[in-house]
């Protein structure tokens, strides 16, 4: 239930933007991106299209790949939140780990685009790979992380060591 309805509340969210215009979270994901990106190479950047609901991003002056409202990591978020809540535990504890997970899966996130982009200049062949296999997979698989963390210490199913 909780999926359903978180999923409702930010396709509500996406209704609120016209058709080409980029919601907010997406343009904070690009920002932040581009911050990181900045660190290792002074010619990276971001720049929003002018026909389209996406950002280009550019490293080392090249156009390497663009960031779209699905890059947002959001979809992710709230399976992981949807996850949690189906395996509570005790409130304060469940809404700290939902916060602290969040935060960790969009600055994962965020550093997953920076790295791929960057790899993508380096490697252009390999994108499909990339793009398509391992960051999901490196994404996902720290989703599972932290799914396996709760239930395990910390849902109303951990299990209670008596040592």
């Amino acid at each position: 239930m909780t999926y359903i309805v978180l999923t409702f509340l930010y396709q509500q969210y996406l209704n609120g933007f016209q058709e080409n215009e980029m919601d907010s979270i997406t343009r904070m994901v690009s920002d932040n991106t581009q911050w990181v990106m900045q660190l290792f190479n002074n010619q990276s950047y971001i720049e929003e299209s002018a026909t389209h609901p996406y950002m280009k991003l550019f490293y080392d002056g090249k156009y390497v790949a663009r960031i779209v409202e699905g890059c947002n990591a959001i979809s992710v978020i709230i399976l992981f939140v949807s996850f949690v809540v189906a395996f509570s535990g005790k409130l304060k504890t469940t809404l700290l780990f939902i916060f602290g997970g969040s935060l960790l899966i969009y600055v994962l996130n965020v550093l997953r685009i920076a790295a791929l982009s960057s790899l993508i200049f380096y490697f252009p062949k390999q994108e499909p790979f990339l793009h398509g296999v391992l960051f999901p997979l490196y994404i996902y698989g720290v989703v599972f992380m932290l799914w396996l963390i709760w239930v395990r210490n910390f849902s109303r199913y951990a299990s209670k060591d008596t040592k």
